[in-house]
Formats: structure tokens, C-alpha cells, sequence
């Protein structure tokens, strides 16, 4: 379903994926099945995103950014994808940043271009996230700082 205050330019759209109103898809933005975009979402162009994902409302996915199955993006989460950024000079090309299957990211948090969030971590709400997270971490802060390991059960442990 497209909400009808969407504007969603992509064909490239999975099966019972929801976008809501006032977010704009860009034409080559790929997302998969069974996915919930809230509304005030943005998605550029070169963003792939996976099945079973939730992005919730105020986020925008810049190019080069890559959400496997089963992530959740909390609300005003913030991606970067131009580690030098300057008024009206382009980059040719942008950092690389993956969220791994099934981690989380908690609302207000910042993520920092070209990084890797490892399968299964959890973001705690307002982090700054500078460097790979590993699998299964727990980190929350600013900046973000490892404070425990979580199971597959949702069990926290923290150090």
C-alpha cells in the first residue's frame, strides 16, 4: 500500500510493503517485501533496502546506504554519506554503509557514513555511532560506546 500523499517514483517496490504519507521514494530506490515506511521518510536513489524492515517517521536514507532483512530504524534516525560535506560541491561518489540483518537502531541516533552495524546489534536511542559495531553488541552514547552483548533471545548482558 501507497498512501496516497506519498510520492513514491520507484517501481522497484516489494509485496505488502506500506509507505506512508509525505515520504518521497526516489525512481532507482529498491525495497523489498513486507516492509513499513513511515511517514516524513526520504529514500534516495542508490538505497537497497531489505525485507521486513520498519523505518520509522523523520528518517532520511542517503545514497549509498544498504538495510539487509529485518532491521528497525527508529523514529529521526540520521544517516550521513559525505564525510567532507561543503554548500554546492558534490562528491562523485559516497561512503558505503551497511545495517546488517536484523539490528536495531534506536530513535535520535546519528550514524556516521561508511560504517557497518553487525547482525543482531542494538543502537540505544540517541547515539553517535564513528565506528563498526559488531554482531550481537549492545552500544549506546555519545559518542557510542560497547555496554553489553544481547542474545537470541533479546536478553541483554551488560558489562
Amino acid at each position: 500500500m501507497i498512501h496516497k500523499l506519498a510520492d513514491c517514483q520507484s517501481p522497484n517496490i516489494g509485496q505488502d510493503t506500506n509507505i506512508w504519507q509525505f515520504t518521497v521514494v526516489l525512481q532507482d530506490a529498491i525495497i523489498g517485501n513486507n516492509c513499513n515506511i513511515c511517514s516524513h521518510c526520504f529514500i534516495e536513489n542508490k538505497v537497497k533496502i531489505g525485507n521486513n524492515v520498519t523505518i520509522k517517521n523523520g528518517v532520511q536514507l542517503w545514497d549509498g546506504l544498504t538495510v539487509e532483512d529485518n532491521v528497525f530504524i527508529g523514529p529521526n534516525v540520521t544517516f550521513t554519506n559525505d564525510l567532507i560535506p561543503r554548500s554546492k560541491v558534490y562528491s562523485k561518489s559516497f561512503a558505503k554503509t551497511f545495517l546488517k540483518k536484523g539490528c536495531s537502531i534506536g530513535a535520535n541516533s546519528t550514524i556516521i557514513a561508511g560504517i557497518k552495524i553487525g547482525e543482531n546489534a542494538l543502537i540505544g536511542a540517541g547515539s553517535v555511532v564513528t565506528k563498526n559495531i559488531p554482531a550481537n553488541s549492545v552500544w549506546f552514547g555519545n559518542p557510542a560506546h560497547l555496554r553489553g552483548y544481547i542474545n537470541a533471545n533479546n536478553e541483554i548482558n551488560y558489562i
